[in-house]
C-alpha cells in the first residue's frame, strides 16, 4: 500500500461506527470503541520503516504534532494482570510506542511493531498498525 492508501484506510476507520461485539472487520479487528489494523507489514524492516515514519509525517502536517506514548510500561501492566481494555490491551504486545492525536472525539493510534513483537511476525518482519478508538489510553 501508498501512504495515500494507508491514509485512505484511516480515514474510513475514524468515520466508521464501531462494532457492537468484538470480531474481524472488512479492514482488520473491532470491537465495542475500537478499530485496528495492519496497514502494512514484511520482512523488509527498512521498508516499513520508510512507511511508517511518510505516514506519521503526513498525520502530523494533517492533525497537528503527535504524542508519543511508550507502550513499555502498559506491557508490564498487562503481563502484571491488570485489566486494559481494548484496543490498548492488544496494543501493548506490538509496538514499542505509538504516535498519538486526539481528533474528532476519538483517539487515532499509529504504530510498527518489529520482530519482537507478538503482531504475527514471528521474529522475522515488521507490521504497521492503526487504532482509533474513543476509549482513553490506560
Amino acid at each position: 500500500m501508498t501512504t495515500a492508501q494507508h491514509l485512505a484506510v484511516i480515514e474510513l476507520l475514524r468515520a466508521a461506527a464501531f462494532p457492537a461485539v468484538r470480531g474481524p472487520t472488512a479492514l482488520g479487528t473491532g470491537g465495542p470503541g475500537f478499530h485496528l489494523v495492519e496497514l502494512a507489514g514484511g520482512a523488509d524492516p527498512e521498508q516499513c520503516g520508510a512507511e511508517h515514519t511518510a505516514l506519521v509525517d503526513l498525520l502530523a502536517v494533517r492533525l497537528g504534532e503527535p504524542d508519543v506514548l511508550s507502550l513499555w510500561s502498559l506491557q508490564a501492566r498487562v503481563t502484571g494482570g491488570e485489566e486494559i481494555p481494548e484496543p490498548w490491551r492488544e496494543l501493548s504486545g506490538g509496538p514499542r510506542w505509538l504516535h498519538l492525536w486526539w481528533t474528532g472525539g476519538r483517539w487515532l493510534a499509529v504504530g510498527l511493531a518489529d520482530g519482537s513483537a507478538r503482531w504475527g511476525t514471528d521474529g522475522a518482519g515488521c507490521r504497521l498498525i492503526a487504532a482509533v478508538t474513543e476509549t482513553d489510553p490506560p
